[in-house]
């Protein structure tokens, strides 16, 4: 069986170039410069060429805040792009599995969201993921869709690295503590993508997922355990979310609940310090 992997240079796109490098399949991977999904045609023709018959979708216009300066960009990558990757899994009877966010909900409530629940994205970002999303639904493909927050990797860049840096670098910081979530380690994401596919799982199993790793923390929390594990003194103070004006409101409570995807596909979640150990044990290796 043939896969294709478009935003292949990115986070979850590199962890499925990873974990896939033992499969009897073949993963055909693309990033913009083999493959403008943008594109209907290229699309299209890539999928025939290639005898696609599953597409994961780790493609994404990411940066919340440039995106409510440049809505037409993020829409093209988050919405008209996955419309076009639907039309093609449509048309040549394909299986697409795509990622969207936690930031398709407003973040108002304290109890996990559901996939069922009402949406409401505060933002350009999370409007174009969400638009995304109703594109699947319109076309009528086959489809699995993973909403998934805080992602962040041994590769590019992300949270994780960023507070590596920072609480290296500086004395004294400050971290949000009313912003509350679950980070994703993206090797753990693209693991359970990779189970779905290599054990047959996409057909009979449609529809949205939540994905995240278990546990739940704010970004304070996330930046203390960083550092800590990294062995770094910096002091971080919690501060609220005012003291950093942003274009964008974010959601303050976004925990995914994990429910369906747990039942379903009969997986085991790590714990979110746990992954981050892995994680920065991957970092390690690479500076050495």
């Amino acid at each position: 069986m043939n896969i294709l992997v478009t935003g292949a240079n990115g986070q979850l796109g590199n962890e499925m170039r990873k974990i896939s490098q033992v499969s009897t399949n073949s993963y055909v991977f693309t990033d913009i410069a083999e493959l403008d999904i943008t594109h209907l045609d290229s699309v299209l023709q890539s999928v025939v060429e290639n005898d696609i018959k599953v597409i994961v979708n780790c493609a994404a216009y990411t940066n919340v805040d440039k995106a409510e300066d440049d809505s037409e960009t993020a829409d093209l990558i988050n919405n008209k792009a996955v419309e076009n990757l639907a039309i093609a899994c449509k048309r040549y009877d394909a299986t697409l599995i795509h990622v969207s966010t936690d930031y398709v909900f407003q973040g108002d409530k304290n109890t996990p969201c559901r996939e069922g629940e009402p949406t409401n994205p505060l933002g350009i970002y999370g409007q174009t993921k969400l638009a995304g999303e109703k594109s699947i639904g319109q076309i009528g493909c086959k489809s699995l869709i993973f909403r998934t927050a805080w992602l962040y990797s041994a590769f590019g860049n992300n949270f994780v690295k960023t507070m590596q840096r920072l609480t290296l670098e500086k004395d004294q910081l400050k971290v949000v503590f009313d912003q509350v979530g679950t980070p994703t380690y993206a090797g753990d994401l693209a693991t359970i993508i990779y189970k779905v596919i290599e054990e047959g799982l996409c057909e009979g199993n449609e529809g949205i997922y939540h994905f995240s790793n278990e546990g739940v923390c704010s970004w304070y929390d996330f930046a203390v355990e960083i550092a800590n594990l990294s062995g770094n003194t910096c002091h971080i103070q919690p501060c609220h979310s005012d003291e950093f004006p942003s274009k964008v409101k974010r959601p303050h409570f976004s925990v995914l609940d994990k429910t369906k995807v747990k039942n379903t596909f009969a997986v085991q979640i790590p714990y979110w310090k746990d992954s981050l150990i892995k994680c920065l044990t991957e970092l390690k290796k690479i500076s050495i």
